[in-house]
């Protein structure tokens, strides 16, 4: 055939392909519309799952009666201007792609009213004609229906699942919505019942109701706050204590700039600080918001908004990280669980508590001891407590410590301790682990990573890219224990592995680290094989079951749990200690009824 330009309909046909799957991404499109009109109130009623309506109704600014027409033009936007404009885009949309392109798979009425007029206008369009505005009755603001989605092309249409599923879609992305903007009101309706409302949350306690709306009730008293801000970054929201998880991730919302998105730097991130706290196969849940200038962030990268592309992607991992990290490694055992905003380390001295012998022996275990010896030099500790008598009188409710005083040892594993709460059940082993664990990666942090000549060099084949890449992160990987010289156009010399990692596979880890490198532009690889290396010594380290504890032995490492980070779950992940407080016994028991 011989070259011609197609006609308008069939380019926003085509268009379409890339705009609208399936109801769900008309409803993204409009509602996205009405929130860069300043929209503060927003109905979405739809039909049939949305295929056979989908209507949404705003409190915007409205179009004025000129542009209407022009609003449904391929490429008619008020949101960008200039090449500036689209370097630094502060609106949910800017492409002006979605009207025209679901007028042409689908029937559209649109009417707005302008502030400034005294009622407003309306148009049709139909198989890509559009009608002249007519005057229609409207308060200010934008009702846009559309109906029989994909009725003009059925080879679209009979890919739509079941309305119980399109329905689905439709939901989750209104409650992404409602998240995101918690000033906006919110109200789903389907089938003309409605089955979501959301109130403007102008208050903490509104906010974590809209939360709570959205993950369930049990979310709320498992989370975390977190705000930090650091270099034009800014990091705000909740994020579940590890022992709070999924299987799916189902229940992780990141919103840059109000935008949910999805981003590899971001979900590494978020792995990388969950790394030693959640439990193989489970996944964090959590609402974060990000904020940054709108020229550190391209969302011009995916057809449908959904991915971004950060200037600078390092910077934001590590703000991430750190970020998140922080925040985790302030949960330790009993904070927040007990009573709200105690400390971890209790509200008088741990020596009250007849650990005294744990105190001192902290000295001791740090006194520069290869990190070899801790463990052994810990258990003695523990073996000195038992004959450390408590000192001090007992202390009132208000002195009790997050995980209160040990009575017993169950089955010799389980420590049962009484706490202002109630009882505590602390697995011994994995609450052991933990402590040895952190204080190995301490040492090894303060000790920083030695490297270990090897005795024969290993000549590692790379590709061309990779050895590139090798020599242009030689100082900084050489600071994490691996030295290497380039040997040639496709291979390095490796000369010096971390200590820790003598007997792995040096060019295994050269790779891996270097594809690290070449995605996230960042790599934990060398620490998270060292940190594995440091879990499995603090595992076998650790008191085993069946070892009988004295009471004052039980107390000194509850007290070293109190003051340990991450110290809820051992570093596989596994929970370390269960709270059953009063009301939960009284349950039990059925008392008071």
């Amino acid at each position: 055939m011989s070259i011609r330009i197609l006609p308008d309909h069939l380019v926003n046909q085509i268009a379409a392909g890339e705009v609208v799957e399936r109801p769900v991404s008309a409803v993204k499109e409009l509602v996205e519309n009405s929130l860069d009109a300043g929209a503060l109130h927003i109905t979405v009623s739809v039909e049939q799952g949305g295929k056979n309506l989908v209507r949404v109704i705003d409190d915007g600014a409205g179009i004025p009666a000129g542009d209407l027409v022009l609003a449904l033009q391929r490429h008619a936007t008020s949101k960008i201007g200039s090449l500036e404009d689209l370097e630094q885009v502060a609106t949910m949309g800017f492409r002006g792609e979605a009207l025209p392109s679901i007028a042409s798979v689908a029937r559209l009425d649109l009417a707005s009213r302008h502030a400034s007029e005294p009622h407003g206008w309306a148009v049709k369009v139909r198989q890509g004609l559009i009608s002249e505005p007519e005057p229609h009755a409207i308060q200010a603001g934008t009702r846009v229906e559309v109906a029989d989605l994909f009725y003009n092309t059925p080879a679209r249409r009979k890919f739509l699942r079941a309305e119980r599923t399109e329905f689905t879609h439709i939901d989750g992305i209104l409650r992404r919505f409602a998240l995101a903007r918690f000033d906006v009101s919110w109200v789903l309706e389907h089938n003309g019942r409605t089955v979501m409302r959301h109130e403007p949350a102008d208050t903490r306690s509104r906010q974590e109701k809209r939360l709570a709306g959205v993950f369930g009730e049990e979310f709320l008293p498992h989370a975390i706050t977190v705000e930090e801000a650091q270099g034009g970054l800014s990091l705000r929201g909740w994020v579940a204590e590890p022992r709070y998880n999924r299987a799916q991730s189902d229940r992780q919302f990141f919103f840059v700039n109000e935008r949910a998105v999805r981003d590899r730097v971001i979900a590494h991130a978020v792995r990388k600080a969950f790394a030693d706290v959640l439990y193989h196969g489970r996944h964090p849940a959590f609402a974060l918001y990000l904020e940054l200038p709108p020229a550190a962030v391209d969302v011009n990268v995916h057809p449908q908004k959904q991915e971004v592309r950060f200037r600078d992607a390092h910077m934001v991992h590590d703000f991430l990280f750190s970020a998140l990290h922080r925040a985790l490694a302030s949960v330790g055992a009993g904070a927040g669980m007990v009573r709200p905003g105690m400390p971890l380390t209790g509200t008088v001295p741990v020596e009250r508590y007849g650990a005294g012998s744990s105190g001192q022996s902290r000295a001791q275990v740090n006194l520069g001891l290869p990190v070899s010896e801790q463990i052994a030099a810990y258990q003695k500790v523990l073996g000195a407590a038992a004959h450390q008598s408590p000192s001090g009188p007992a202390p009132d409710a208000a002195d009790i410590p997050p995980l209160g005083f040990a009575l017993a040892q169950l089955h010799g594993v389980y420590i049962l301790s009484q706490n202002a709460a109630g009882l505590v059940l602390t697995d011994m082993h994995a609450a052991h682990e933990r402590i040895t664990y952190e204080r190995l990666k301490s040492r090894a942090a303060a000790e920083n990573i030695r490297s270990q000549r090897l005795l024969v060099p290993l000549n590692v084949q790379l590709s061309g890219g990779e050895a590139d890449l090798a020599e242009q992160w030689r100082g900084q990987l050489a600071a994490c224990g691996l030295v290497y010289d380039r040997s040639g156009p496709e291979s390095v010399l490796l000369r010096e592995m971390p200590a820790l990692l003598a007997q792995a596979d040096g060019a295994r880890l050269l790779r891996d680290v270097l594809s690290d490198l070449a995605q996230h532009g960042d790599s934990s690889r060398v620490d998270a094989e060292s940190h594995e290396i440091l879990s499995s010594m603090a595992c076998h380290g650790s008191v085993r079951a069946n070892r009988q504890l004295s009471i004052a032995e039980m107390n000194a490492l509850l007290r070293d749990m109190e003051q340990t980070e991450r110290s809820g779950q051992c570093n596989h992940g596994r929970p370390t200690w269960v709270q059953l407080d009063l009301s939960t016994l009284d349950r039990l028991f059925l008392r008071g009824r």
